[in-house]
């Protein structure tokens, strides 16, 4: 599973413009969820599987994972 932490999720539902609300229905899991993940600072909680639903979404909807020396988030390039 790809470790990402609650700044990059943040930082990913800024560039799409996407709400808490949002997130969660694009990953199919509650409000609550997002909410209770995103009030940490550190490394996503949660179930592997919650984890993998977010990531999901959000690669779908564009964002790459950066992972390494300088993590971060950024746009995918178009087609």
């Amino acid at each position: 599973m790809r470790k990402v932490s609650v700044r990059q999720i943040k930082a990913a539902r800024m560039l799409l413009d996407w709400s808490q609300d949002r997130l969660a229905e694009a990953a199919d899991i509650g409000i609550a969820t997002i909410k209770r993940l995103e009030a940490q600072d550190n490394g996503l909680g949660g179930r592997d599987d919650t984890v993998g639903k977010i990531v999901g979404a959000l690669e779908q909807a564009g964002i790459e994972f950066q992972d390494g020396k300088q993590p971060g988030v950024r746009m995918r390039k178009g087609p």
